[in-house]
């Protein structure tokens, strides 16, 4: 984000986005927030949920985990992979591209 310009994804809140693999059946997205109000928006079960998750990855909400760390203004969510790692049909055999989804999602209107 620069100049003055409104945060307007929640990469723009975010140090870092990143996903990895959590073991050949799981992926596990974090969120590293600048600070605590970047992480109130984002830790907040209003704007992102397990069926924003199941949404944006095609995944069912109820194998989707969320951690919220506010001690650290990290917020983790972990899934089932949809094939396992190194299958025939893995796409992204180290799961470092499935942040991109998260990190781009719109943030909600901030009055």
């Amino acid at each position: 984000m620069s100049g003055n310009a409104s945060p307007r994804t929640v990469a723009d809140l975010a140090l870092e986005v990143r996903s990895k693999n959590a073991g050949p059946f799981w992926v596990t997205m974090e969120l590293f927030m600048r600070d605590a109000a970047g992480y109130a928006v984002v830790a907040d079960p209003g704007f992102l949920d397990a069926s924003v998750i199941a949404r944006l990855y095609g995944v069912p909400a109820e194998t989707v985990r969320i951690f919220r760390i506010p001690a650290l203004n990290v917020v983790k969510i972990s899934f089932p992979r949809p094939v396992a790692q190194g299958s025939l049909h893995d796409r992204d055999i180290h799961a470092g591209q499935h942040h991109v989804p998260l990190a781009v999602l719109p943030l909600p209107e901030m009055s």
